[in-house]
């Protein structure tokens, strides 16, 4: 009996992608059409506050829970996921100034709250705090496919320690989840783009900038033949949605007191009121041009409405805008690497739906780095699903393995792979002409193959085909200056300096380090050569060069380090 109860649980395993923020959840699945499917919760939320709230006993979640932190805040517990894993002294208990305040419990961090009908409040862990979250979000999903759900892959920050990771495996697994795997945030919102039925996996750089509700968390990625790895991070725990929301709060508090002398925010019901339609009100100013908020007695019973437009938020708002495009070229400086060498930028998390913060990184990348953003791209994914739509699947992809499979797949001797430090790349030369194009991109993992095709010469003849590892130089052209007698002949007041042309910035690639050369003889005029390199982890390499319909193959092999 035990044997047969072991092996139906085995194959009735069935899961989901989580994305466990700290401001709101999502869930999602892969249907039967194998599209990921975002997972609306009872009330139809699909981002659902990660917040949870206590009356008589009763427990309200997500919105329901949200709503409470108006009449009954210091019962309602909010922003707690980032306290997984650590004691008091190493929490940064801001964001809980208006709900249940952080607390030390033993080794951990606990909420003091009236969860049951009793009139004595109850310590609450936050890892127990975790659980009832997840035990919710498990049983939407549940609800919603008519199927028990009880694994899941869940998405993490990356600056998560191994602590934080083990608090909320060990919470989700008294939820009724059995953890498949814990991925990061980033690597989520790559995988949900290129997991697209329509879309091309290729090697790229990506910046994914996630401006979350009260955090930003911004990653440099090297996506290297359906691989990824990040290869710098930065963080700013003060930069957030509920930046800009107190951008807006501040706006209406600023009217409010002219017209009634008494600052809303001074009265701790009238500030979360204020911070909720605040919030409201930036989300709408996403979707359209203007916004309305209204609120019903404020402060001393006076209602309060007013309009804002885009163009007036915008201004406002600039400060934390530059903010967040700082740490988005921070982070590409620190992966030592060029603004130029960005192929996409990849906006993640619910502030990002804010379309100026896409307009100002199409001004800082490069005319061919690709901004995935609704304001930039039209066929781009909802940021605020990203992360729940690649943890799904990663989940139908693994869901499938037996747990041992699953423990040998994130072991460190396969994740922790090795690395090329510098881009191979082929030159070609024919007459005196060279040219150098990458093949395989630095920090690509190995074993690596690539094969591609290259157009020879118009005249064809013999190729020389040159194997080397390349390296990236800034071109910087200055505009030249203006004759002197062309000035001569302008109006000495007339101001052209707007008029001058900017310098312009290109990518160069040179050879720093040949590795071999093979000859393709007798090539066709406008024929085609291809070339296959295969590296192996100790940077041995093989390599065959053809020319495209031809029937044999130059091949070369170089042994590599022991």
């Amino acid at each position: 009996m035990g044997d047969a109860n072991g092996a139906s649980t085995e194959v009735e395993r069935f899961a989901i992608g989580i994305s466990f923020g700290n401001s709101s959840s999502s869930i999602a699945r892969i249907s039967p059409e194998g599209k990921a499917e975002v997972i609306a919760n009872e009330e139809g939320d699909r981002q659902i506050p990660s917040v949870l709230s206590y009356i008589d006993g009763e427990e309200y979640h997500g919105t329901q829970a949200k709503a409470q932190l108006i009449r009954n805040s210091s019962n309602t517990i909010a922003y707690f996921r980032d306290y997984l894993g650590k004691d008091i002294k190493s929490i940064d208990p801001t964001p809980c100034h208006q709900s249940a305040h952080p607390q030390q419990s033993g080794s951990t961090v606990a909420f003091s709250v009236r969860d049951s009908a009793s009139e004595t409040p109850s310590t609450v862990t936050v890892s127990e705090v975790t659980t009832r979250h997840l035990r919710r979000l498990k049983q939407s999903a549940t609800d919603f496919l008519g199927k028990e759900v009880n694994a899941a892959v869940i998405t993490v920050p990356t600056d998560f320690t191994d602590a934080q990771r083990e608090a909320l495996t060990a919470a989700a697994k008294e939820a009724g989840l059995e953890v498949l795997q814990l991925i990061s945030e980033p690597v989520a919102a790559v995988m949900a783009y290129d997991a697209r039925p329509e879309a091309t996996v290729t090697d790229k750089l990506v910046v994914v900038a996630d401006l979350g509700g009260t955090r930003s968390d911004v990653a440099v990625i090297a996506s290297r033949g359906g691989m990824y790895t990040v290869l710098a991070t930065a963080h700013d725990y003060e930069l957030g949605g509920a930046s800009l929301d107190q951008i807006i709060i501040d706006h209406f508090a600023k009217e409010f007191i002219k017209k009634h002398k008494t600052d809303p925010r001074e009265d701790a019901r009238g500030l979360a009121k204020l911070k909720l339609e605040g919030e409201a009100t930036r989300k709408a100013l996403s979707l359209g041009t203007n916004a309305q908020l209204s609120i019903e007695s404020l402060v001393d019973g006076i209602d309060y409405g007013s309009t804002i437009n885009r163009t007036r938020f915008e201004l406002l708002s600039g400060k934390v805008f530059s903010q967040f495009t700082g740490l988005i070229e921070q982070v590409v400086k620190k992966a030592e690497l060029d603004l130029l060498d960005i192929d996409e930028v990849i906006f993640s998390g619910g502030a990002s739906h804010t379309p100026k913060i896409a307009q100002l990184a199409r001004n800082l990348f490069s005319e061919k780095t690709t901004i995935l953003a609704p304001s930039t791209e039209v066929t781009s994914i909802n940021p605020s699903e990203l992360s729940a739509r690649g943890a799904a699947f990663q989940a139908s992809l693994v869901q499938e393995f037996d747990a041992e499979d699953v423990e040998q797949s994130i072991h460190p001797m396969v994740t922790v792979t090795p690395h090329l430090s510098k881009p191979i790349g082929v030159e070609f030369s024919s007459g005196t002409d060279t040219n150098f194009q990458p093949l395989l991109g630095a920090q690509t993992a190995l074993p690596a193959r690539r094969i591609a095709q290259y157009l020879a010469p118009k005249e064809g003849g013999d190729v020389l085909v040159r194997i080397a590892e390349g390296v990236r130089e800034i071109k910087v052209t200055k505009p030249e200056p203006k004759a002197k007698e062309e000035k001569d002949e302008e109006d000495s007041d007339f101001d052209d300096s707007d008029d001058e042309e900017e310098e312009t910035r290109e990518v160069i690639w040179k050879v720093e380090n040949p590795v071999a050369e093979l000859a393709v003889k007798g090539v066709k005029p406008g024929g085609k050569v291809e070339v296959m390199v295969h590296v192996n982890p100790d940077l041995g390499l093989q390599i065959a060069v053809r020319e495209v319909g031809g029937q044999t193959a130059v091949r070369g092999a170089i042994n590599g380090s022991a």
